[in-house]
């Protein structure tokens, strides 16, 4: 986050970021696995062998935690990132970054803070751009998924109530919630699939999402067994 906003590092959005999320190819594990067995990680062996497309890492020394989510991003809802790992040289998209964010179901501090550095320190487009939000992105993603658009719409219209939670003044204030409209208005915009239409007319009386599980510690593992 620090890397592409540069407000994330200054208050009242600067935070303690306890892990590092990474995006790799899920063909390119066996790899992936190699290099971090090389720096000193040790893998959380019973969750990688059950999740197929996301490894947790522990650096036991330093007490790191290392999370590589690999050609998808599954956690409330799921994105199929495979096509877009390549647009951005070193991190994922801004577009792709926010809409991690705004898929959280359950949000907290961090969360929040999250979404509203990422409207304060980046414009608002229709098309992909090195720093800006593709809005016609994220309203397709709506488009496709009544699930989706339920989830993101539900935070954007938060976003007034997110701000007051926070000592802004009212230039960045006013950015952040114009930003949040402009994305909202884009969504509501683009015209639905069918599959999005026929879910809408059950709405929420069907669960629309999934609870991942709580994260665990830093690093979590059983100390008898670090030396096997």
């Amino acid at each position: 986050m620090v890397t592409r906003c540069p407000s994330a590092s200054k208050p009242p959005f600067s935070r303690h970021y306890v892990d590092i999320d990474l995006f790799g190819r899920r063909k390119e594990t066996a790899k992936i696995n190699l290099l971090f067995r090389d720096l000193g990680y040790k893998p959380r062996e019973r969750f990688n062998a059950l999740h197929g497309s996301r490894l947790i890492f522990n650096d036991l020394k330093n007490m790191r935690r290392v999370d590589v989510f690999l050609d998808v991003f599954q956690m409330c809802h799921r994105f199929d990132f495979r096509d877009r790992l390549g647009l951005e040289p070193k991190t994922i998209t801004i577009s792709d970054l926010l809409s991690t964010k705004l898929q959280i179901v359950e949000m907290n501090e961090k969360d929040i803070k999250d979404i509203l550095v990422l409207l304060l320190d980046h414009e608002v487009s229709a098309e992909e751009t090195p720093d800006g939000i593709n809005a016609s992105y994220l309203a397709k993603l709506c488009a496709e998924d009544w699930g989706i658009y339920r989830t993101f719409t539900t935070n954007l219209d938060r976003i007034p109530e997110f701000v007051g939670r926070l000592s802004l003044d009212d230039g960045r204030r006013g950015l952040i919630v114009g930003r949040a409209e402009s994305i909202r208005k884009e969504i509501e915009g683009a015209p639905k699939s069918m599959g999005w239409k026929m879910r809408a007319t059950v709405g929420d009386r069907k669960r629309w999402y999934e609870l991942p599980e709580a994260d665990q510690a830093v690093v979590h593992f059983n100390p008898t067994a670090v030396g096997k």
